[in-house]
């Protein structure tokens, strides 16, 4: 049986102290990592910082982006290894603001979850279509060219450990959410693409996220789909009371 993911993205937003004080006020108080896994996708100058105050708790921390590249002349970037020298563990890829605002493509998410495997950092590699791919019907196309793209070349061990994050563009941040059964559908069909290009045994295993407007409201509708691990979740993941509700649905 798949564990639920919940990650919460905080993107750009908290003050370092308003960090530490949301860790402070959720990490003793998430359900057990055996029975789902809690995550905070936090700034890079916080990383450090919310690592040491997680440490031996059932709160993990996630970049919320890398370079592929191990070092070099690449100024304003973060390599794999500077974030599993300070004891990161997740890292978020393709996110669609990356790919829209910074010119991520899925050659470069394709380059990132390798790098990330290779320093001990577990994906989470976000896919979605655009309002009008959805429109015009192409949602599957879109969704699976991104899906292949992105886990090409891994191993089926990687494959399986990977996090694939759908997430509607047209409902990040705009209130607007896939109804439970859009949203499965997609979902379903995420499994079947990955079924199909690495084996039947890794498209059972790999665990896909929804993320759109989710919030305790309509996290449980949600979770209760045949194909829907977790959420990655961006607004009602940034005050703990909400935040918690998340993680104590994707433990039920």
């Amino acid at each position: 049986m798949r564990k639920n993911v919940i990650a919460g993205n905080w993107k750009m937003n908290k003050l370092l102290g308003e960090a530490v004080q949301f860790v402070e006020d959720t990490k003793a108080k998430v359900p057990s990592h055996d029975s789902v896994e809690s995550i905070v996708c936090a700034p890079f100058p916080y990383l450090p910082t919310l690592v040491e105050k997680t440490k031996g708790t059932d709160l993990k921390v996630a970049a919320q982006n890398m370079h592929f590249e191990e070092s070099g002349a690449f100024t304003g970037e973060v390599s794999p290894s500077m974030l599993s020298d300070i004891g990161v563990t997740y890292v978020v890829l393709g996110h669609s603001e990356r790919r829209e605002m910074f010119a991520e493509t899925d050659e470069t998410v394709n380059k990132k979850t390798h790098a990330a495997f290779a320093h001990n950092l577990i994906p989470i590699v976000c896919v979605g279509e655009t309002l009008e791919e959805r429109e015009t019907e192409k949602t599957m196309e879109v969704v699976e060219a991104q899906v292949k793209a992105a886990l090409a070349g891994l191993s089926e061990e990687q494959v399986n450990q990977t996090i694939i994050a759908y997430e509607p563009i047209w409902a990040i941040g705009t209130g607007k959410t896939a109804t439970s059964e859009q949203a499965n559908e997609v979902c379903t069909h995420i499994r079947k693409v990955v079924a199909d290009a690495v084996s039947a045994d890794a498209g059972e295993a790999v665990r896909i996220q929804y993320g759109g407007s989710v919030k305790p409201a309509n996290v449980d509708e949600l979770l209760a789909q045949s194909d829907i691990d977790g959420a990655l979740v961006g607004g009602a993941s940034l005050e703990a009371d909400s935040f918690l509700q998340l993680v104590e649905a994707g433990a039920k």
